[in-house]
């Protein structure tokens, strides 16, 4: 089986169903220390937050996480200050969690931090 940080983010459009959460439990299973939130509308995210010794380390890793997801073509909601960095991701185009929100958690985690 291929791991999640091997995989590539696939397009979406949108006409695709979101994960049920049967299916987010089984995929948050692959990836480390993920929370699953939900906001007002009972959209699924995502969430993690990260901490560093300092500012930099936390910019550092953030412009990491941009890079990334230019690459993949799917982008986190980004929050980050001094010592830390919070990422949310969702797939927004079918408001909920799909395959490429965990592939993308799964390459954030494999940043050098």
């Amino acid at each position: 089986m291929t791991k999640l940080s091997e995989k590539k983010c696939t397009p979406c459009e949108g006409g695709v169903l979101p994960f049920d959460i049967s299916e987010i439990h089984r995929y948050q299973k692959k990836v480390n220390g993920w929370n699953i939130t939900n906001n007002e509308k009972n959209i699924f995210f995502l969430e993690k937050k990260f901490t560093f010794k300092n500012f930099l380390e936390s910019q550092k890793f953030v412009n990491d996480v941009g890079k990334i997801s230019e690459q993949e073509g799917h982008h986190p909601d980004i929050s980050f200050g001094w010592g830390y960095a919070k990422i949310n991701i969702t797939t927004h185009a079918i408001e909920g969690l799909s395959e490429n929100d965990f592939i993308l958690a799964a390459k954030i985690d494999e940043i050098n931090v």
